[in-house]
């Protein structure tokens, strides 16, 4: 079975402001970080922190369906994404509520999956992916 540890993160610059969310994945050898399979970021345009962030989700989760790994380590610092995926807080936003039952279908699709809170020093990778693409999409 192919596992990855994937870390997601998404920014706005004001709340709501220019958007963008990052996701990579790295390969998981013996329960250790391996190669980094997996950059891929987006540009939102005007929209939320929260927004950014469940985004990141969706297209982290859609590409490692792609590449196909089945075990997924998912890594977030938005703790409130990852209490509502985890069934401990509700969504009450509907814009949210919509990228919640993406990420909750895309869940369907892995043997295992888990989601955890880590604080933002140990996302560095996956923020560096936002602020590139915001850049670039800023022409800065």
């Amino acid at each position: 079975m192919k596992k990855g540890r994937m870390f997601a993160d998404g920014g706005s610059r004001g709340n709501p402001g220019p958007a963008a969310s990052g996701a990579v994945v790295y390969e998981l050898k013996d329960g250790e970080l391996g190669e980094l399979v997996i950059e891929v970021g987006e540009y939102l345009g005007r929209a939320t922190n929260n927004q950014a962030e469940y985004n990141a989700i969706v297209i982290g989760l859609e590409k490692a369906l792609e590449f196909g790994f089945e075990a997924l380590d998912v890594r977030l610092d938005s703790e409130l994404a990852v209490k509502q995926i985890n069934g401990i807080y509700k969504v009450k936003n509907p814009e949210l509520a919509k990228k919640f039952l993406e990420v909750f279908n895309l869940k369907q699709k892995f043997k295992e999956i888990t989601f955890t809170h880590v604080r933002r020093e140990y996302n560095k990778v996956a923020d560096a992916v936002v602020n590139k693409t915001i850049d670039q999409a800023l022409g800065l």
